[in-house]
């Protein structure tokens, strides 16, 4: 599909194609049919399949990779993917974006598992010639160090920020970093040469201020602002919830502040277990006596207003430059779970910023900067 000739407009942006269908074959050429022409510097490739085509995967990598020529690919499984203005969901399908970068502005990032990361010591000399980078990478939600792995990428890479999300399935969950890899981190790194602009969109509201944890043990709270955890916990959520905690579940989380946020940004977990005879509340995720905490709600209105708050920041931000393609990659908690069954987060993001090419999918928890997020929505946009 290479080497025909073309208009020199077309190799100034990216080019992405989409497709339902359970023969997976006849999906990718739909998704090729879409791309169309492919310019010959084009050299990186994005592929999302939902968890249906996890399986097959190997076999789809590799047909993208003949028909198309493009040998550097990244891309993940999702119980859910997304294109420009649309979502799937419980069907299989595919998306794909391929884009032109300068051979010297990105890598491969090598899957990394342990926290020693000494996959990364290849890349040394490559990463000493740009001030900041941008890591694309997906995680693997079963292994247990990847909050870790994505804080100590972030801090090796000079200039470090990554987004993106980890690996949703109801199966298998493979990651593409040139090949099929899983238990770890992977993806691609881009030198500062490449454009970007991303934000962040958070789906729960706090519903009260902020807490200090005075008494915890690894997950579980005895005590906040010196007080029974539970008691705290009661009047910030209200007297209605209080008699029926099992309105609270899927509703209600525990919100964590991040220290040194110009942004009041915060990390939502959600809460693991109550025990109402000794006042304990569990989160799921470890705690240090002194550390904030705050409840939130997961709340549609809300997480609309923030979704509206983040794509008008990005617009002010991209000014009159024109928009290449995107990633983007959503909880699994939000899409059809909270904005409704008509891709309207996809749509929306089309509607405030375009029609640009698209792909990504929905996550078991997102990337953004040096943190695993909750509940949020990551838009990382090419310029």
């Amino acid at each position: 599909m290479k080497g025909q000739p073309h208009k020199q407009a077309d190799t100034e942006i990216f080019r992405y194609g989409h497709s339902a269908g359970a023969d997976w074959e006849q999906a990718a050429e739909q998704c090729l049919r879409q791309i169309g022409y492919i310019p010959p510097e084009t050299n990186l490739g994005f592929l999302y399949v939902t968890d249906e085509h996890a399986a097959i995967l190997p076999s789809i990598l590799e047909h993208f990779r003949e028909q198309t020529g493009i040998n550097d690919w990244v891309g993940t499984v999702g119980m859910g993917i997304c294109a420009t203005g649309i979502e799937y969901y419980e069907t299989p399908a595919m998306a794909v974006m391929v884009g032109a970068f300068g051979p010297e502005d990105y890598r491969i990032l090598p899957t990394l598992q342990s926290l020693e990361m000494n996959e990364l010591d290849a890349l040394d000399d490559w990463l000493a010639g740009s001030a900041a980078h941008l890591g694309i990478v997906h995680g693997d939600p079963r292994n247990a160090a990847g909050p870790e792995l994505i804080e100590r990428l972030a801090a090796r890479l000079p200039g470090g920020f990554l987004v993106g999300g980890l690996s949703s399935s109801r199966d298998q969950e493979p990651q593409i970093a040139n090949r099929i890899v899983q238990g770890g981190l992977s993806g691609v790194v881009f030198s500062d040469r490449v454009q970007v602009v991303t934000g962040l969109s958070q789906g729960c509201t706090p519903i009260a201020g902020k807490h200090e944890i005075t008494e915890c043990e690894r997950n579980v709270i005895s005590r906040i602002d010196e007080r029974p955890a539970l008691d705290v916990f009661y009047e910030d959520i209200g007297e209605i919830l209080a008699r029926d905690l099992n309105r609270v579940a899927g509703y209600i989380f525990a919100g964590l502040p991040l220290q040194g946020s110009d942004t009041a940004d915060y990390l939502v977990r959600n809460l693991v277990g109550v025990d109402t005879r000794n006042k304990l509340l569990a989160v799921g995720d470890l705690l240090q006596p002194g550390q904030e905490i705050q409840f939130c709600r997961r709340d549609g209105a809300s997480a609309w207003e923030d979704l509206e708050r983040m794509l008008g920041d990005l617009k002010a931000r991209t000014g009159d430059r024109p928009i290449r393609g995107g990633v983007y990659y959503s909880c699994l908690g939000r899409g059809k779970n909270l904005f409704g069954e008509e891709s309207d987060e996809l749509r929306a993001i089309r509607e405030r910023l375009g029609g640009f090419p698209l792909v990504g999918f929905f996550a078991n928890g997102e990337i953004f900067h040096n943190r695993l997020y909750g509940y949020t929505g990551v838009l990382t946009l090419f310029l």
